[in-house]
């Protein structure tokens, strides 16, 4: 359940993320009674665990989800801590300052607690469940259950408007993708739909990059952190001349990053815009009968210069597990129980979008379209060995180091509004990297 890895544009002020914790521990935590009909008992082991809400993540799927585990564990108690905003990991440092860190939680990057200490690292015997059970690793450590895979992104597209604007779906190449917004936009539709901060924009430049720089050379996080490339090399400024070039156009409306996460999702959903790039997990809006838009979806991945198949992925986000949680056999107990439970991992095909990379499983027959769609491209991308990490959204020795993420998705938005040329963007890049590693 790893959507939206932790690096985040919004923080909190330190006063005000403690008061938050604070509350959160004090009033916003809630106990998941276990089948014996209650919260506690002699014997129980109580754990923490930090999730987060969203339209399709409710209390109710949470609270379902923990049930599951706890009665299967009915020694374990669980009180839920809900993240007052999206960022994750800004709460959980937070929650780390003050003492109070969670025994368990779920969508956190593990860079900066993985290397201090804070986290449990899982051995190789307690992931033999896992299909990559190398993912994600911190200095060679698993500390983050590679629990699934999701692709980011997937460009999802309104069918009718590209129909209206006599475009021939989908376009193979980035020359026909540019030749696709040109058409949408002498229509007067806005070609791509954007927000601003991780979620919302990141998944375009993650499109971009996956075919500029990962395709090219599918280890280059690894070669930047041994110093062998940089983000001014001319691979990684040609891509971050796209996002720039796609907003001189016109095609990305700069005005749209006053949006979050959110109003992004709802603004493709109520037909503003003809193509949304964003991780699969917005399947789960897109098939909610409650959620879903009324239009019908096409999918395809960011198309290459050449029209080679590039599929940007990641496996791992699960759960963490605190090193220093007082009843630790529990917690891992609960965490691994909560990762394998097949209905755990279905109901978070439904409510989240997930793959889960977890041996044997197949998702439901009662999957839903428009998640079927974007599984079924996953495979043929897997098929056809085209699968590179996602470029933004990795974790651990894969991705950037702690901090500089956040510098990525200001550089993203910076490319967009021109207050950065994307020369300067690179150098920019290339200095915070050096701060932060």
């Amino acid at each position: 359940m790893r959507r939206r890895p932790g690096a985040w544009t919004s923080t909190l002020s330190a006063a005000l993320g403690l008061a938050l914790g604070a509350a959160a521990l004090g009033t916003g935590g809630c106990s998941v009674k276990d089948d014996s009909g209650g919260a506690s008992g002699s014997g129980s082991k109580e754990i923490t665990f930090l999730v987060f809400e969203t339209p399709n993540l409710t209390p109710q799927v949470w609270d379902a989800n923990i049930k599951r585990v706890t009665s299967k564990h009915p020694d374990i108690k669980v009180k839920k801590l809900v993240a007052p905003t999206q960022d994750r990991t800004a709460y959980a440092k937070q929650l780390l300052t003050s003492g109070q860190f969670p025994d368990v939680m779920v969508a956190v990057s593990p860079a900066g607690f993985a290397e201090s200490g804070n986290l449990y690292a899982w051995q190789p015997g307690e992931l033999k469940d896992f299909t990559n059970p190398g993912n994600g690793a911190v200095g060679g450590k698993i500390y983050q259950l590679p629990a699934n895979t999701q692709t980011i992104p997937v460009v999802y597209y309104n069918k009718s408007l590209f129909t209206k604007a006599g475009v021939a779906a989908p376009p193979k190449t980035y020359a026909e993708f540019l030749a696709a917004c040109a058409k949408l936009k002498g229509k007067g539709i806005t070609p791509l739909v954007v927000g601003g901060g991780h979620d919302a924009l990141g998944p375009t430049w993650a499109g971009i990059l996956g075919t500029d720089v990962y395709a090219k050379n599918p280890k280059w996080m690894h070669d930047r952190r041994a110093d062998k490339v940089k983000f001014t090399d001319p691979t990684f400024v040609s891509g971050a001349r796209k996002l720039a070039d796609l907003a001189a156009k016109g095609y990305i409306d700069k005005r749209d990053l006053s949006r979050d996460y959110a109003a992004t999702q709802q603004a493709f959903v109520d037909g503003k815009g003809a193509m949304y790039a964003m991780g699969n997990w917005f399947a789960a809006a897109a098939d909610n009968p409650e959620t879903k838009p009324k239009f019908e979806i096409g999918q395809f991945f960011w198309p290459s210069d050449d029209g080679k198949l590039v599929v940007p992925a990641f496996t791992g986000g699960g759960l963490l597990v605190s090193a220093k949680a007082k009843n630790l056999d529990a917690a891992k107990r609960f965490a691994l129980g909560f990762q394998l439970d097949k209905a755990n991992l279905d109901t978070s095909t439904a409510n989240d979008g997930l793959f889960p990379a977890i041996k044997g499983y197949t998702p439901p027959a009662t999957a839903g379209p428009v998640f079927k769609a974007g599984y079924d491209l996953y495979q043929q991308g897997v098929q056809a060995n085209a699968v590179v990490p996602a470029f933004g959204f990795e974790a651990g020795d894969d991705g950037m180091p702690a901090g500089v993420v956040e510098k990525w998705d200001s550089a993203a938005q910076d490319l967009v509004t021109g207050r950065r040329t994307p020369e300067q963007v690179a150098r920019f890049l290339d200095g915070e990297w050096a701060k932060g590693s």
